[in-house]
């Protein structure tokens, strides 16, 4: 059974339209061209316009890049997730360096540091790899000129440092930002992009909601991070980005903002940060109108 059976019914839709700036449609149950284009119509209705597929592994780095060509309105982003490091090869970095390479791989990512399941799995790969391989998609994002797309849990010290160290690209994303106001400032103060997904809206994420209210609107992405981390009021049910209007009204309110001027920026950050135009219109891909789309 795909992991979307039980959704929530859909939430009403927004006034204006927004990107899911980072989901894992195959975790989602959307494996082939109709599930991904059923879960992309679903969105669609309620003005989720465009979403970036992401890769945790390298089977699903070649299926995002895949899936991109599916649908007008997937991108991908590729790399090696931090808790599956232990094991990268030099085979595993030339393909998803040629895989990055493509024209609809609009990140590199997630990659990052992972110290909540070191602790938790011995599996997990150690620090030491997850730094390794964090290092290397660092110079990756670089070489290629894409943002890059972090995960952190656990390590917001070691993040920040081995960033500096290499010297960030020059666009980073914070996926899912986890941090306090604290580091929320000292990302702010860098110029990178922090991306709130549904845990901004569990009332007990009293840190990250003081947080969320310091980002200034150029810094602000949202996303679902489906199927994970579905937000309140359906926590703990099936996620997909049909659901990112619930984070977004959420958020607006915590900001003390408009919903439509939190999507349409959030929106035009997304834009500009991915390197694509409009989702409801052509863009620099080549992608045709998808705003009538049945």
């Amino acid at each position: 059974m795909p992991l979307t059976s039980g959704l929530p019914l859909p939430p009403q839709a927004l006034p204006a339209t927004v990107v899911d700036a980072h989901t894992h449609l195959d975790a989602c149950g959307a494996t082939d061209p109709a599930g991904v284009r059923e879960a992309l119509d679903r969105a669609a209705a309620v003005g989720v316009a465009a979403v970036v597929t992401v890769a945790d592994d390298m089977a699903s780095a070649r299926w995002v890049v895949q899936a991109s060509g599916w649908d007008d309105r997937v991108f991908a982003a590729v790399a090696l997730h931090p808790t599956r490091t232990a094991t990268m090869t030099d085979a595993d970095r030339a393909e998803l360096e040629q895989l990055a390479r493509h024209p609809r791989v609009v990140a590199v990512g997630e990659t990052g540091l992972d110290y909540y399941w070191t602790q938790r799995d011995p599996r997990c790969s150690p620090p030491e790899a997850q730094q390794e391989a964090y290092r290397w998609h660092i110079d990756l994002a670089k070489r290629l000129g894409k943002p890059l797309m972090i995960h952190d849990r656990d390590a917001h010290g070691d993040v920040l440092a081995v960033l500096e160290q290499e010297g960030p690209p020059q666009t980073v994303i914070f996926h899912c930002f986890s941090g306090d106001a604290a580091m929320a400032r000292i990302c702010v103060d860098a110029g990178y992009v922090l991306s709130f997904s549904g845990t901004v809206t569990f009332r007990n994420a009293r840190t990250l909601r003081e947080a969320a209210v310091l980002v200034p609107d150029g810094q602000l992405l949202v996303e679902t991070d489906a199927p994970f981390l579905t937000p309140h009021p359906h926590r703990g049910k099936p996620n997909e980005p049909v659901n990112l209007p619930y984070t977004v009204r959420d958020l607006a309110a915590l900001r003390g903002q408009d919903v439509a001027e939190l999507a349409a920026s959030s929106c035009a950050n997304a834009e500009r940060v991915f390197g694509f135009g409009h989702p409801a219109t052509k863009n620099q891909f080549g992608a045709t109108d998808t705003a009538g789309r049945s």
